[in-house]
């Protein structure tokens, strides 16, 4: 297999920095204030009224707000600095909501109907109408549900200095991947802090020309929408919101294939910046989807798939008849491939060649760079054995001591240490690596839910207990974008022992506020009002496949190992037949991607973006696009931030105006 020149161009976007400085302070504390107290209820209001997500907007907006704040005091940032706060801006606008959903669903009409309702353990949230009634967070019944969430949140925050942190300096300091996705938002976090300084660069001049961009896409895309929604009865989209189907214009020639196409720049934009020959392999991927997808219909294997469903319920129904068995072979080929490098690796002639053709040590797990701020590894192993330890210990007294009588065996406790020390390492590696090297992550649907069904436990609480189920994949990503920033991993600490306060207050307080304002769901939460069932609805019917009796699930038949070893064997021998003609090493995960027909409506314009960068922009700015194209897209996801958060603003407004009587 042929190393790719583009795993050394990636790497080198930014250069290793040669010292690292401390990003949190005084002003980073204040900054935090402000989100905690004003972004995250802002969030929380945003999700009820109008289920927009503002995460990546909001931050984007606090951190370009905090550097015109310290231009204007004549203040420069440091990068450090502004990553900080964007990291802690993330962080608590992500963390609220949940109470107000757990009150909603165990009142929920959907879960009654199905009988889940009375299964709905307490520690989850009381049952009784009289305590729900009155509104009120703070009593008794609810002092138990609270802390259960609260330990988890701290469990979960520790956590990312465990698996994520060793997955990180596995496959960034030992095997050295490229993280193709680590730079985007380093670079733009240097295009700030350039700003900050007043500094006329090429990376503030590009970011902004990104910003307006995004900032024009995002109005015809999306705050269009969101305005005529909050003006009038019927929103004006230009542009289908988000893709448009055309599997019913394409069913009769493509059976049981999904045909979608995404509208969204964001898409093209992304497709510019991940590696030219990933996007290939994905575009590959699809195209002989394209033709195996009729072929196992008109064989009977996708026998659930009829016409006029549409593309997304054909995904769905494709996924039980088989991609769920072959997802599973493909993530068995992608780890053994990276296992194969690893080995590799130790046995070339050469001294251990790695992926990009640096020499592979293991003593760099042992011995990381000076004054990066890393913590001793055996530290990080410490704590995921401790917060492993405890989800573990946690989840089995919740499931089978703590939530009434059992109906049937105890849910077994080898298969919570299974989750944790077992599936999660494991899909944490497959999914890290993949993250290094094209930037994407490997999700495989349904082994969570599958587990449950076929442990024959009977209940329903093993679906709202803490288990040790995760993939730290975007943790290691995180920490690569943290080196990149010069950022001392010691900041990143104190900034959790900050947030997190101001997390848990928030996540409380601000619930018990907008509860005590109107019921949760109500005409005054129109979002929450219109979807909440209909998502409880479509939870509650993986929920009943675990409840007492003998009715049929689906998911039973969901998991076939032959379809397994297809999917294992058809990904390896692609990965094969690359490597025999020396094609890069990208291609053969694009192809892995592009096999799974989870994204479909995005890899068309994705493969388009990756055309106009390696075709247009490559020979129009020669060796400096890739650097271009990275802060480039960091400012346009800034731009669409910017103009989405405006939008919302008006939408806010609309929500408050109080009509007086004629």
């Amino acid at each position: 297999m042929r190393e790719d020149k583009e795993l050394q161009e990636f790497r080198n976007l930014m250069s290793q920095p040669e010292t690292y400085e401390e990003g949190f302070g005084w002003r980073t504390v204040a900054m935090a204030l402000f989100v905690g107290l004003l972004m995250a209820p802002a969030q929380m209001y945003m999700q009820l009224v109008a289920g927009i997500e503002m995460g990546p907007a909001a931050q984007w907006v606090t951190v370009i707000l905090y550097v015109e704040v310290a231009r204007r005091a004549f203040t420069e940032l440091k990068r450090p600095e502004i990553f900080v706060l964007f990291y802690m801006c993330g962080a608590v606008i992500h963390s609220t909501g949940g109470l107000l959903w757990h009150q909603f669903l165990v009142q929920s009409e959907e879960l009654r109907k199905m009988g889940i309702t009375e299964y709905i353990p307490q520690w989850y949230a009381p049952g009784n109408p009289d305590i729900l009634s009155q509104r009120n967070f703070f009593m008794a019944e609810w002092m138990v549900p609270i802390g259960l969430m609260l330990l988890m949140l701290f469990i979960t925050r520790l956590d990312h200095f465990g698996l994520g942190y060793i997955m990180y300096r596995l496959t960034s300091d030992v095997e050295k991947l490229p993280f193709p996705m680590a730079p985007v938002g380093a670079m733009g976090m240097t295009a700030l802090a350039d700003a900050s300084g007043q500094k006329d660069t090429w990376r503030w001049r590009t970011f902004a020309f990104g910003g307006m961009g995004g900032i024009v896409f995002g109005f015809l895309y999306l705050a269009i929408p969101n305005i005529t929604g909050a003006l009038f009865s019927e929103p004006v989209r230009l542009l289908p919101l988000p893709f448009v189907d055309l599997t019913g214009y394409t069913e009769t020639i493509l059976p049981a294939m999904p045909m979608m196409i995404s509208f969204d720049l964001s898409f093209v934009v992304l497709g510019m910046v991940l590696p030219y020959w990933a996007m290939v392999g994905s575009f590959i991927g699809l195209i002989f989807t394209l033709i195996l997808n009729p072929v196992l219909y008109h064989t009977g294997v996708l026998h659930s798939w009829t016409k006029g469903i549409g593309g997304i319920q054909t995904i769905q129904s494709n996924t039980m008849d088989f991609y769920f068995s072959f997802r599973i072979g493909l993530m068995f080929a992608v780890a053994a491939i990276g296992v194969f490098h690893v080995i590799r690796s130790f046995r070339g002639k050469e001294g251990q060649a790695g992926e990009g053709g640096q020499k592979v040590e293991w003593r760099r797990l042992f011995k990381p760079p000076a004054d990066r701020g890393d913590i001793p590894i055996w530290v990080a192993v410490a704590i995921y054995t401790f917060s492993t330890c405890t989800y573990i210990a946690v989840g089995y007294y919740l499931v089978n001591y703590a939530s009434g009588p059992l109906h049937g065996a105890k849910f077994p406790l080898w298969l919570l240490a299974f989750y944790g020390f077992v599936y999660t390492p494991f899909i944490s590696y497959v999914s890290s690596r993949m993250e290094g090297i094209v930037g994407q992550q490997v999700r495989v649907p349904f082994v969570r839910e599958a587990t449950f069904i076929l442990s024959g436990y009977k209940g329903a609480a093993i679906w709202f207990a803490p288990i040790p189920f995760h993939d730290y994949a975007r943790q290691t990503r995180f920490f690569r974008t943290t080196e990149l920033t010069g950022t001392r991993f010691t900041s990143i600490i104190k900034s959790e022992l900050l947030i997190f306060p101001i997390m848990a207050l928030g996540l409380v307080f601000f619930s018990q506020f907008i509860w005590s304002i109107d019921n949760v769901p109500s005409e005054m939460f129109p979002y929450a009002n219109e979807f909440w069932e209909l998502r409880a609805y479509q939870q509650g019917l993986m929920y009943s496949a675990t409840l007492p009796g003998e009715a049929a699930s689906p998911f039973r038949e969901a998991f076939r190992p032959e379809f397994l070893g297809i999917g294992f064997g058809l990904a390896t021998a692609v990965y094969a037949v690359l490597a025999h003609f020396g094609l890069p090493i990208f291609l053969v995960y694009g192809v892995v991607r592009g096999l799974d027909q989870s994204v479909p409506h995005a890899i068309i314009p994705m493969f388009i973006g990756a055309l106009l960068g390696r075709f247009v922009f490559s020979k129009r700015f020669g060796d400096q696009w890739p650097k271009y194209r990275v802060v480039f897209r960091a400012g346009f996801a800034a731009g669409v931030g910017l103009i989405t958060m405006l939008s919302l603003g008006v939408v806010l407004m609309s929500k408050s105006v109080i009509k007086l009587p004629l």
